[in-house]
């Protein structure tokens, strides 16, 4: 088959069938797109001529890049070749898989960043309770700390999801859907904002049943919400960095370190498998080593 029509029933696969996200797809379609311009410019033109050699050396020139990319984009660059070359195999698209014996390249393992509960306080509390758009993103941060929910899941919910009483409906990667609990604090300010603030900000936009609104009444993009959580760790003057994940991060985090099962955490954080949970427990460790070290008095 030609590259471009694999290429095309892969991507509609994983669009259709599998329901990838939009930023996943996207990755796919980036790395890949790059991938059959590589093929085609190697003379390459239809699937059966890519061999195990062909890959090798795509990845190859890949990893010798200047400057040299980062492990973590290899790796998913690796992921997406090897992805779209399972699939053709598995269609009876290509006779043979030329990545059966590719190796993923071996990641740095990076403990994922936390703030401390008092950072997290701060950074609650930064957002003005006078203003409109201060008590919408005073909602949207205690949801985000409260449920342990991604960006894009927070910024997806509909009014409708908070239809449970104390708890909440997520729909996370692969459109699964997760109930999480919502805490008094988080439902209160959301509470606030739904009676004192999404009337006014729905009234200046199109009806719509997303729950976070923009200043004109549109749906809060991802992009948006990232600007809300920057805007109000500089004012609570947290030195750290704080990403769209570090509230995410320190959910998982302060659960564990407050005797939470790591299972629990699993299903609370919509993990396909505990083992990616099972990184925040290192954090954990490395808190109970501070404690020691400063605690005992033979530590050092």
């Amino acid at each position: 088959m030609q590259l471009d029509r694999a290429l095309n029933a892969y991507l509609r696969h994983v669009t259709i069938e599998r329901g990838l996200s939009e930023h996943t797809i996207a990755a796919y379609r980036r790395d890949l797109v790059a991938y059959v311009d590589w093929l085609a410019a190697q003379g390459i033109e239809t699937t059966d001529a890519v061999t195990p050699a062909v890959v090798t050396a795509f990845i190859a020139e890949r990893s010798a890049a200047v400057p040299p990319p980062a492990a973590t984009s290899l790796a998913r660059l690796q992921s997406s070749v090897r992805s779209w070359h399972r699939f053709l195999a598995r269609e009876a698209i290509t006779t043979d898989d030329p990545t059966g014996r590719l190796r993923p390249p071996k990641t740095p393992r990076r403990l994922p960043k936390a703030l401390t509960i008092e950072q997290v306080e701060r950074l609650l509390a930064a957002p003005s309770p006078d203003e409109p758009i201060g008590i919408r993103d005073r909602a949207l941060l205690e949801l985000l700390y409260a449920t342990g929910a991604r960006v894009s899941e927070a910024v997806s919910l509909d009014v409708d999801d908070l239809a449970y009483g104390d708890v909440l409906r997520l729909r996370g990667k692969g459109d699964k859907e997760r109930i999480v609990p919502v805490g008094s604090y988080a439902r209160a300010a959301v509470d606030a904002y739904l009676t004192r603030v999404r009337p006014e900000l729905a009234a200046k936009g199109r009806a719509t049943a997303r729950l976070f609104l923009g200043a004109r009444g549109a749906p809060l993009s991802r992009q948006s919400a990232w600007l809300v959580i920057r805007a109000a760790a500089e004012r609570a003057q947290i030195s750290a960095e704080v990403s769209p994940h570090t509230l995410r991060h320190s959910f998982a985090t302060h659960l564990l370190q407050g005797g939470a099962d790591v299972r629990v955490v699993q299903e609370l954080l919509g993990h396909a498998s505990v083992a990616t949970t099972q990184i925040y427990t290192h954090v954990s460790v490395d808190t109970l080593r501070d404690i020691y070290i400063t605690s005992h008095p033979r530590a050092r």
